[in-house]
């Protein structure tokens, strides 16, 4: 059903309807990110938390060269991976009454994605130092194999497939842009019209 105009008002074609200012788009997509990072958030905590109480277990003096070498790099991707996460912090601090939301949504994009990398790698390499010590090195690559595929098919491939995924048929929405009533001394208020719309929302 191809997008058309219906009285003067332009149209198109959705699955639902949302009717929202490009505002209100900004906010929701910024607290669908922030959920995301808090979920992301808390499976790092919790890998990081395992790698930091290692050196303190009686047989972390046993590994040899490569497993010292393997939990190294855990520890520095896992803070780089918390740092990450953490950026959009900064970035909104830093950008706090600008008006410039949509900066921040991007870089809190960037962070959801950076940081799933990374927390993929770290599923990897943990569970790949565990094995080496409990049964072996080439166990360890299978398994660090297996799960590297498994990152690669959940993360990636399955989005991808989902995407391309049949839609409905769509209906038609008419776009209403909601505006906020004119205050004394905008355009419209001389003749209580409506005035040009506001941005409401301080980033």
């Amino acid at each position: 059903m191809p997008s058309g105009t219906t009285e003067g008002r332009p149209q198109r074609l959705v699955l639902y309807h949302r009717r929202e200012t490009y505002a209100e788009k900004l906010d929701r997509n910024w607290s669908e990110i922030l959920q995301e990072l808090r979920i992301l958030q808390t499976g790092l905590q919790l890998i990081g938390g395992f790698l930091l109480i290692l050196p303190f277990q009686a047989r972390f003096t046993v590994l040899d060269s490569y497993a010292r070498t393997l939990y190294l790099v855990l520890v520095v991707a896992a803070a780089v991976a918390i740092l990450v996460v953490l950026t959009p912090l900064s970035v909104h601090r830093r950008l706090f009454r600008r008006q410039v939301k949509n900066r921040l949504v991007t870089s809190g994009v960037w962070a959801a994605k950076v940081g799933l990398g990374l927390a993929g790698l770290l599923i990897v390499g943990t569970c790949s130092l565990i094995f080496d010590v409990v049964m072996g090195l080439w166990q360890s690559w299978v398994v660090a194999g297996a799960l590297a595929f498994l990152c690669l098919t959940l993360f990636l491939g399955l989005p991808a497939v989902i995407v391309r995924r049949p839609e409905p048929t769509p209906i038609p929405e008419t776009e209403v842009i909601r505006r906020l009533p004119a205050h004394e001394g905008e355009p419209g208020a001389e003749d209580g019209g409506i005035g040009p719309p506001r941005d409401i929302d301080a980033v």
